[in-house]
Parts: C-alpha cells; structure tokens; sequence
C-alpha cells in the first residue's frame, strides 16, 4: 500500500504529497506541458441527486490541489441528461458545498451553456471524416459490439460524411423519434478498449431540460461533453475517479481530434469506499422510490443533507477525506473511521447537556419538597467562563438502566444500599423502589446527604458510579431518534449482493417522552450537543420545533474505530 498511497500530510504540519500532486509539478516544471500556466481544476456534478460523501473526498481533492498551487476552480454541472436531472438538485449541490466552506467564485458553468458549441464540435467531427450516424438500435449495437478477439462492426460506418450530416442537423431539427439514430465517433472498432469502439456522442432525447426547455431534442453524451467543457473552460487538470481511467484514451482523442481552446490532461484517483454503505447514486435514489428511507436527507443516508442533518460537521467529513490519503487502486475505509474524526471535532466544540432518554423516576425522600436549587456547571470542557445553570429538586429523571433492583456483580448505579453520585450534584443512597401492577419499576427511592454538594463524597467515603439526571419540574420533552448501520454486511455495494436485501431492519428507533435538562429548550434546528454519558446530538434541523424538539444521535461517545 505505500507504493499506491502517499499520505496527505497537511494535517501533521507537512506539504500534501500524492502522486497528482506530482504529476502536476512536472506539468509546471520548466518544459513542461503548463509551464507558465495557472494550475486550474473543476468539479462536474450530475445534478440528478444529492452529493454524498463520496463526492467530498472529489471535492477536497479538485479544490484542494488548486489551492495548494494557488490556481483556479470551477463549479461546473454536467446537466446533459435532461430526463434525471433538476433544479432542485442543482441548488442542493450548491449549498453543500458551500456548507463544507469551498467557493467557486464566479467561476460557476453549466455543461449546456455549452450545447452549441459541443454540437458545432460534432460537426467538425463529421465534417473530417470522424463521425457518422448509425441507426443501430442499443440491442444491435450490443449484439455487434464483439469479442476481445473480434471487431464491432456497423453497416453505417461508412456513411458519406454529406448524409451524415444531412441527418446530424435534422436529428437536431427534431424529424426524429429516440432511438431512430445516434452520432457515433469513428474510432477503432477493433480497439481493446471497448469505449474506443466508436462510441456514441449524441443521442436523440425528446425531454424538457431544466435550463434549456425544448430547444434542444439531441443530447451529448458525457464522454464527449466533459472534454469539451473542460477545454473551454481551459481546464489544465481534469481530476476524475478510477471508473474513467478506460475512458481517457477518448477524453483524448477528443480533444485531439476537434478545435478546441486547451489541451486539458486528465488524472484518475480512486474513488472513495466505506464500509457498511452503498454510494451509488442509483441505488440511493432506488432506496428512496421504494421507501426504504425517507429521502435524501434521511439521516441514515451517506449523502452530505443526510449527514448534516444527523450533526456531522462540514471540519470532520473535510478531515476524513484528507486523512484518508490519495490512492492509485482501490480500497474500502471503515465507517467508524468518519464517525471517529466526528466525534474528534464534537469532543472540542459540541456544549454538554443533561438528557434522559428512557427515564424513571428517582425520588429523594428527604430533601426539602418545596426546595429547589441551582447548580453552575460548564458548557464546554476545560472553560470555566462559557456556563450555564441546571436545577435539582426532589424529584428527578434518569435512566432506567441505571436502577437495578438485583443487579450483577460490578454494577456501580443505583440498587438498593448502594450509593452514586448524580453529576455535579450530591452523593446519594437508594433505598427502594416502587412496582406498577405487573410488576414493572416504576420509580426509584433515595436518600442524599446534603453535606456532599457538588458530588464531593464524605471524607473516607469512596463512590464509584456517577449517573446523569435532569430536574422532573424543570426538564422539557423531546423525541430522540438512534442509528444503526444502515446495512446489515459491511460490502453491500459488491456486485453479486442484493443491497437491498441487506438492509438494517433496525436502523432507526424513535424514543419519545424523552427528558432534557431546561437550556436545551432554546435549541435551535442543527444545533449540536454531547448529552452526558449518551453520546453526540443535533436538534434535526427539518423536524425540531420549539413546541416539539427532536434530537438525532450524531455518533455514540465510544470509539469503535480500529486503526
């Protein structure tokens, strides 16, 4: 592995170093092919979904590396299929990433402000002998695709270069239905590489596109679209994940073979696999049509909404990427690993609360039924200026796993005789508890010792469990919602497994009549917190209300991740 990672060291204080890197500098090196130039890259969405955290790590790398040679990036949405592609999914895209703190300036392009030129393009490519249109349909074209060990073949190949184009601009004209024909780059229908078997660059579409309406009917294909828009864009490094290494040789051969302003050169890197996730869009947006989830932002889902729904912050998923490093070859992350650079950034700036997810009732007996007092306690770790106040008073919440009336051995909470401290408030013994009908517990007894304010125990005294708890007459209530793994094996991407099949029955469970301490009444939609002894908390920014908060568990406070 260390002959296909080289790690990005700009979190250890070090220059980031990868091979693109690299291969870059010798581009700027004297004699090279961009000596002189300004190192300028772009990012392509689709905008037919929302970004997930595969296309962070394309992001980081796209902005990073033009930042790092303090170059120029672009914004460019690769709007060709009008079919699958919105608006809402363009402004989605935009906002993610702005939400993860990069900005492309004014330097935002859309592949169909481009139609013109790209079909102009196609005719220079027709007019040179290059092109033709085939009327294969995609069955016959499959049919007559050959072997490793024989040619394609199309009985149109060979077209005179005047029908072709006669038919090309009245493909656009709209005489046509789909189907009826496509523009075939002439290649090699011999190559061994199958994309160089005179692919299709143009495909008849009879859709509205989000920007353009009706004014076109003929569509190009990616292929072809992202050289151009690149090489008008003078893009000098065209960054692209590992699935487009077998499509360079016809990124370059457009750009070969047609007039355009640039000679972009493109990378590949692998792209991005986590554990216990599918992050294919297809399959994303399969999940959704079939109610599997409840959209893209459903917090379960690896999508930036989704995740930033859930509380993950726009420094840890940054972070994850970086520390990941930039590979050659591919390779699967855990999970655990993103959920432990969240819990790093939560760890240093979520404010701490009291909450009580399944709450019983504790009762101290002999304090004071009319009494109720104040305790200071600190909003973040290690800040003795940044406080806020919670309340205590004879009646309490806290965890129903925190009683046990015959407990095993080891158990340091509540059972009767046993003493615990309440978090940052008195020592306390329990002395009992009281049943419901069927024989369930219900509430649970106690005695505190007044003199031990502040959870200070009594000299001699030695107190080994120390629980949370939240004022009965001073809490608010919530939903509180918990994930799962969302997949139930750890490669549900692999070809020959039905992701759908292997999907987490008990990836979400909703907890109601949860109890949270008063300050936490104020959250506001997207606010984060660590919840004592439970874990990392958002207030969901698309269901929390004043009158009815909801909280989603960020990530749990134990670190599972295997380094």
């Amino acid at each position: 592995m260390a002959e296909e990672i080289i790690r990005n060291e700009a979190a250890e204080g070090g220059e980031p170093n990868n091979f693109i890197i690299q291969a870059i500098k010798e581009d700027l090196a004297p004699g090279g092919r961009c000596e002189g130039m300004k190192v300028h890259t772009r990012f392509p969405p689709e905008p037919n979904g929302c970004l997930h955290i595969g296309h962070v790590k394309a992001l980081v790398i796209d902005y990073g590396t033009a930042e790092l040679f303090g170059g120029l990036y672009n914004l460019r949405m690769d709007d060709t299929n009008p079919t699958k592609e919105r608006e809402e999914f363009v402004e989605a895209i935009k906002d993610d990433i702005h939400w993860l703190g990069y900005d492309w300036g004014d330097r935002y392009h859309f592949a169909s402000a481009y139609f013109e030129e790209t079909y102009q393009y196609a005719i220079e490519l027709i007019k040179k002998g290059l092109a033709y249109v085939c009327e294969l349909t995609p069955d016959q074209m499959r049919e007559m695709r050959g072997t490793h060990d024989t040619p394609a073949t199309s009985p149109y190949r060979d077209r005179p270069m005047e029908e072709s184009l006669d038919l090309f601009q009245r493909m656009r004209a709209g005489e046509f239905e789909d189907g009826k024909y496509t523009l075939r780059a002439k290649i090699d229908l011999a190559s061994g590489n199958w994309n160089m078997r005179d692919p299709v660059i143009y495909r008849i579409k009879h859709a509205t596109h989000h920007r353009t309406g009706d004014e076109w009917c003929i569509y190009p294909m990616y292929d072809f679209a992202h050289p151009i828009g690149d090489a008008i864009e003078h893009i000098t490094h065209s960054l692209c994940s590992l699935e487009y290494e077998d499509h360079r040789p016809l990124y370059d051969w457009v750009i070969n073979n047609v007039s355009v302003p640039s000679k972009p050169r493109q990378i590949e890197f692998a792209r991005l696999g986590i554990d216990y996730t599918v992050l294919s869009k297809r399959k994303l947006r399969n999940m959704i049509e079939t109610g599997a989830v409840s959209g893209w932002d459903d917090p379960r889902m690896p999508t930036l909404i989704a995740l930033r729904r859930r509380g993950y912050t726009p420094a840890s998923i940054k972070n994850f990427c970086e520390r990941i490093g930039v590979a050659k070859n591919p390779s699967v992350v855990q999970w655990s690993f993103l959920e432990h650079c969240l819990r790093e950034d939560l760890n240093a700036h979520a404010k701490r609360a009291m909450a009580v997810i399944d709450p019983i009732k504790l009762t101290i007996t002999n304090y004071p039924e009319d009494q109720r007092e104040s305790f200071t306690v600190e909003n973040l770790p290690d800040n003795t200026e940044d406080v806020r106040e919670v309340t205590f008073s004879r009646e309490l919440y806290i965890e129903a796993e925190d009683f046990m009336e015959e407990p095993p051995k080891k158990y340091q909470r509540l059972y009767p005789g046993a003493m615990v401290r309440l978090k940052g408030a008195y020592i306390v013994t329990c002395t009992g508890c009281r049943k419901d009908e069927n024989g369930k517990v219900v509430e649970v007894f106690a005695e505190y010792d007044p003199s031990t304010r502040g959870g200070n125990p009594p000299e001699g005294v030695k107190v080994r469990g120390t629980i949370h708890w939240v004022d009965a007459g001073n809490c608010v209530d919530a939903e509180v919602r918990l994930f799962d793994r969302l997949f139930t094996v750890p490669d549900p991407d692999r070809a020959d497994v039905d992701y759908m099949e292997c999907l987490n029955p008990n990836s979400l469970t909703v907890l109601t009549g949860c109890k949270l301490e008063k300050s936490l009444a104020d959250a506001k939609p997207g606010d984060g917190y660590q919840f004592l002894r439970l874990g990392y908390f958002c207030a969901d920014c698309k269901d929390s209300t004043p009158e009815k908060l909801v909280f989603n568990r960020s990530v749990e406070l134990k670190d599972s991740y295997k380094k």
